[in-house]
């Protein structure tokens, strides 16, 4: 006898308004899409789309990660969107363009949320020659 599979459903979530995440690393761009309380909802990166080494970090890369994100989460109902931006990544400024052209979206608010050290690390000892 031959096990059926059961194959669990995906659930389509009526959700209206979100925020979008935007990792922009030297190496990659990771976007991951939430609703208000910070569940996820759909994510994807330049790496998951089958970019492999420098070209990763490519703006065309970012922006392509943005697209992919945005229509899964287009089918989970997402009509608004805030942008939170992090890293120095080369994507980065390609990413947010490319979130405020998708049909159907619209931009709330946009801020960075790069953490920035108020003192920093203790420096290392100075050099003895």
């Amino acid at each position: 006898m031959a096990k059926r599979r059961v194959r669990k459903k995906v659930v389509k979530k009526n959700i209206a308004r979100g925020v979008v995440y935007i990792n922009a690393t030297f190496n990659n761009t990771v976007v991951t899409v939430t609703d208000e309380m910070g569940n996820v909802i759909a994510w994807s990166s330049a790496g998951s789309l089958g970019f492999k080494g420098s070209k990763k970090s490519t703006p065309f890369a970012a922006q392509q990660a943005v697209e992919d994100a945005m229509t899964k989460a287009k089918e989970h109902g997402i009509k608004e969107v805030g942008i939170k931006v992090q890293g120095p990544g080369s994507g980065r400024d390609t990413a947010v363009k490319s979130v405020g052209a998708i049909e159907g979206i619209k931009v709330l608010f946009f801020k960075d949320i790069t953490p920035l050290p108020h003192n920093g690390c203790r420096p290392p000892k100075r050099r003895r020659v």
